[in-house]
């Protein structure tokens, strides 16, 4: 059965950083493209970036240059560090895996981070 876990929300102030984790068990966890997503208030969840097999990653223009993606294949782990941090970032964050981009077939129940000015 596979199942993904985040890991590492919180609440921050502007500026702070946080970092998220999200833990994969019950596939190959190298094998599948893998993403975070995130879902503000009175909003649709929307996509942060994702890296591909290849190890490339993509990223929101909202995020970018702000948020990194990585993975540890030996803790079948995937990360999202967050820095300087906006009100904006308010959101249950979600990481998803396996499948084209938009269309995972697998989701975290998702971890709250909250941002205050």
């Amino acid at each position: 059965q596979v199942r993904l876990m985040e890991t590492g929300g919180g609440s921050v102030q502007t500026g702070g950083s946080l970092k998220l984790s999200c833990i994969a068990t019950g596939y190959g966890f190298g094998g599948c493209r893998m993403a975070w997503y995130r879902q503000a208030p009175g909003k649709e969840r929307a996509w942060v970036g994702s890296r591909d097999l290849s190890g490339t990653t993509t990223y929101a223009d909202s995020v970018k240059g702000r948020f990194t993606i990585s993975r540890d294949n030996l803790r079948n782990t995937l990360y999202l560090q967050m820095d300087s941090l906006k009100t904006d970032d308010t959101a249950v964050y979600y990481c998803a895996a396996c499948g084209p981009p938009g269309s995972y077939a697998h989701w975290g129940q998702g971890t709250q981070v909250t941002v205050s000015s």
